[in-house]
Formats: C-alpha cells, structure tokens, sequence
C-alpha cells in the first residue's frame, strides 16, 4: 500500500494569483541572469503554484525557465493531485522505470546550458542527480531568486498571518484562566495545541520551558513537573491555509521574584522598542540593536544569545532575519517576529515574541495578547 498522503495545497489554483507569482519569477529571474529554476516539494513550491508537494525518494521539481511555459515533473501516482494546477503549468509525470532528471534535462531544453538555481529545500540527492543530467549547467542558490518575492505580502497573506496570530492569542487567553500547577510541560503543550485545534488552527508546534529548561531558547518540552516560583516560556503556533502564527509569552507559576520581574520589564521594554523602531527603510540590524540596547543598559546583555526576530508567512522562519550584520531595509510587507529574550542557566528564562508587520508608516502588530506578567496557579 503506498504511503502517499494528501498533501497541502489551495482549495482551487485561481483563488490565488499563482500565474502572476509565476511571472514575477520569471521576470527576477532575467534581472539576476538565472535562466532555469528548479523547485522541489517546499513552501517555495507552495508559495509558487498552490501546491506544497509530497516529500519523498520519488523526485518532483518545479521547472521554470526564464522563457517560456512552466512545467512540474511528478510521479505518476502524484500527478492526480495536481487537477488544481493544470490551467497552470504542464503537468509532466513519470513511471517508476523512468528516469526524472532525464525528463527534466529534456523539459528545461537550451535553459540546461545556462545558469540554474535549485531551491533551497531541493535535497541535495536530487540535486546532484540533476547536476548530473545537465553537466553543463551552472548552478546557483533559487533562494536569493525567491527571497524578493515571498518577503513582501499581499494583502491575502497578511489578511491571514493576522487571523492565525489572533485565535493564537485568543488560546493564549484561555489558557491563563486554568492552573498548570502539577502538570508536565508535554501536559502544558498538549493543552496550548489543543486551543490551537479548537479553533480551526493546524497546529505547527509548541515549545515549553519552565523553570531552569526555560533558559533553552529552543526547549521542546520534558516530563518536568511544573510547580510553584517556576517561569514558565511558551512558543507556540499554528497555520491558516499555510500560513503560520509564532509567538511566545513567559508567566510565572506563584508570586515571581523582585530579580525576576526586573528582568522580564525588561525584555518587556525590549520588545516595545524593536517594534517603535520598525518602518519601511530601516535596516533590519537596526530592529535587533533596538532591543539589544534595551536589554544591555539593564544589564542583561550577554543573557540575550539569539537574534530579535525571523521573516515568517509560508515557513516558520524565512527572511527577512533581524540580526546584526544584516543591513537589508524593511519594507512596506514585510512580516517578522519581534522576540528579545534573556536567558539564565540552571534558573530561568523570558521571552516575549509577538509577529509585527511593515506598513507605510512603522509597525503593526499581529499579536496582542497580554503583554503583562501573570502569574498563575
């Protein structure tokens, strides 16, 4: 029986202007001199025809060329899937004797001879069997090709990044009325997924850290029973046709320390100073000086040991990435976290991330869930 589930895609390939993302591919492809794209199962390929594709040894690619009709070269037990692209793209599959470089060797004809970008999720097993079937090619990263584009929103996309982070907030508000005194953190994450679920999210993950795991940024979750002067962090998130809600909020199981709350003013303040300072034009390091200004004049500097925020829509994390070093300006579309944090090993840490977008004129949150400190039983 094959293992082949249903993957994600648009209810219909017209409801969004896929054609269009197509085009405009297409056209950065011509202003970087990129004359073939090639993109696997990815939210690249979501991003780029509606349909996220399934991941496995049996190779599927996107093939764009910078002149020219799209094709999509699939497994013929794939190839079913795809009713909602055919007005789109060529649909080309192949039989489990065939082999798929070849036919994308054929598809991409002249394009094979000049500069092919392969998408950054691509596995590397597929691309090498197509470097391999297209030796004289040169080959480059699809990801400073696609990054112009998925980094900028439309209004769909950010109609739905606000909806995903408002149920969000609305589970984070419901979970502040229960007690969690006694509970494990897999008990804490299983009932934050839960509120997720109810209210229509698919739920992407849940990260749950108290008391001295909290000083782990990326802390999943444990058997650690949670009881009273434990700070408790929670990252968590869903998707909405795609795309996700990311945020985290810190509470405090019994009445905290005057340490304690010093600190989480703190990354509180942080936190509304990265977003004061983002507006289309300012360089994304500025976001992350912001906060980390905050944070060093209070003293807790060396405890803030990761960047202040990530791109986020389709993945997770994308671009743009707030860090120094990166000097690319925001723009009007843009949508990134905003997460200051301090961390202290074998005690406690705080985070608090809300998701912020770029608008003509600064920021707007996604997020507005309760920014104080609560304590809870």
């Amino acid at each position: 029986m094959s293992s082949l589930a249903t993957p994600t895609r648009e209810s219909t390939a017209t409801s969004v202007p896929y054609a269009d993302r197509l085009r405009r591919a297409q056209v950065e492809m011509a202003r970087q001199g990129i004359d073939l794209l090639v993109v696997g199962a990815s939210a690249d390929l979501r991003y780029l025809i509606g349909y996220e594709g399934h991941e496995s040894e049996r190779m599927s690619v996107l093939v764009l060329p910078r002149d020219g009709e799209p094709h999509y070269v699939v497994p013929g037990l794939e190839a079913p899937l795809l009713h909602d692209q055919r007005d789109l793209l060529e649909i080309m599959p192949w039989e489990e004797t065939e082999d798929p470089a070849v036919k994308v060797a054929a598809v991409a004809g002249t394009a094979a001879l000049g500069t092919v970008a392969a998408g950054d999720e691509l596995w590397s097993v597929f691309t090498l069997r197509l470097q391999r079937a297209m030796p004289r090619a040169r080959w480059s990263e699809g990801g400073q090709l696609l990054r112009p584009l998925r980094m900028i929103k439309d209004e769909r996309e950010i109609a739905l990044l606000a909806e995903a982070a408002r149920r969000t907030d609305e589970s984070w508000e419901e979970f502040l009325t229960t007690s969690i005194t006694e509970l494990t953190e897999w008990e804490v994450r299983d009932r934050l997924m839960g509120l997720l679920t109810v209210r229509g999210l698919q739920p992407v993950f849940c990260n749950v850290g108290s008391g001295p795991n909290g000083a782990s940024p990326h802390q999943t979750a444990s058997d650690r029973v949670i009881g009273p002067g434990d700070a408790v962090v929670c990252d968590w998130g869903g998707s909405l046709e795609g795309y996700n809600s990311d945020v985290t909020r810190t509470a405090h199981v019994g009445e905290p320390s005057p340490e304690f709350v010093r600190a989480y003013e703190a990354v509180r303040a942080a936190n509304q100073a990265a977003f004061e300072a983002v507006r289309p034009g300012v360089p994304c390091q500025e976001i992350d000086r912001a906060a980390r200004g905050v944070l060093a004049q209070a003293g807790y500097g060396d405890a803030f040991i990761h960047r202040t925020g990530h791109g986020l829509g389709l993945s997770l994390h994308e671009e743009p990435y707030l860090v120094e070093g990166n000097t690319l300006p925001l723009a009007e579309g843009m949508v990134f976290s905003d997460e200051p944090g301090v961390y202290f090993p074998g005690q406690f840490g705080i985070r608090i991330e809300d998701t912020v977008v770029c608008t003509a004129d600064g920021g707007r949150r996604l997020n507005e869930a309760t920014r104080e400190l609560r304590v809870m039983g």
